[in-house]
């Protein structure tokens, strides 16, 4: 069964390191029979033209706007320029970092999605949330889906705990399929990701997980090797 298995760069990689990766992976594809969805989301300063026929590369960041005066930032002027329609918007860490709201991240998504843009869109709770229980868990998630269409047909939900982001924790499989579900029926055919310390050693056990579709994949799928070896163990077996 096809699913969708993304990995997030972060401020990783270089152009030269990115377009080798990429390279390797287009010839282990073309070698391997995966039947998921691939996408590479490498920093701005890495991003390389779409041309892959295994995979797609999307930006891991941009403004709402075709261009203008937005020192540091990106805008969809500089997207075209390398074919790419895929794009994150709401991760944790520039949500906490960078201090975007979700009506920031509204704006985002309502630009990019009136351009027909492939959108991942982050949510996840903090571990002082957590631990108020899941009722308080469940309204906050909820409360990051606020401005944003449901009913886009190129939206993907990605659900990545934030206390299990590059700590090596996962959530447990329990934890995971409880919170999938609750999602599942709010969110309907969106195709729902898992991320939060995904590796080749969990891999398999979270596919299994009837309500998640794909994963978002940090550190572990930085290295080619690493990553070969998630996408080898994400097939069912």
């Amino acid at each position: 069964m096809s699913k969708i298995i993304a990995s997030n760069f972060k401020t990783n990689h270089t152009r030269k390191t990115t377009l080798a990766f990429c390279n390797h992976l287009e010839n282990f594809l073309n070698q391997k029979n995966i039947p998921h969805q691939i996408r590479l989301f490498p920093p701005n300063t890495a991003l390389l033209d779409n041309y892959f026929k295994n995979f797609k590369i999307g930006a891991q960041n941009a403004y709402f706007t075709k261009n203008g005066s937005f020192t540091g930032e990106i805008g969809e002027e500089q997207l075209e320029e390398f074919g790419i329609q895929s794009l994150l918007i709401g991760h944790s860490e520039r949500r906490e970092y960078l201090g975007e709201t979700q009506v920031f991240c509204a704006k985002k998504f309502e630009y990019f999605s009136q351009r027909d843009f492939e959108i991942f869109y982050c949510i996840g709770e903090s571990l002082s949330t957590k631990k108020e229980g899941l009722e308080k868990t469940l309204t906050f998630l909820q409360s990051q889906l606020q401005g944003i269409d449901l009913d886009y047909p190129k939206l993907l939900i990605a659900y990545e705990p934030i206390w299990a982001i590059g700590t090596g924790i996962s959530a447990t499989l329990e934890e995971i399929t409880q919170i999938h579900t609750y999602l599942k029926q709010i969110l309907g055919r969106i195709p729902l990701l898992y991320g939060g310390s995904v590796k080749s050693q969990n891999i398999r056990e979270i596919f299994k997980i009837p309500s998640v579709d794909g994963v978002l994949i940090g550190s572990a799928s930085w290295e080619i090797e690493s990553f070969k070896q998630i996408l080898e163990n994400s097939l069912e077996k």
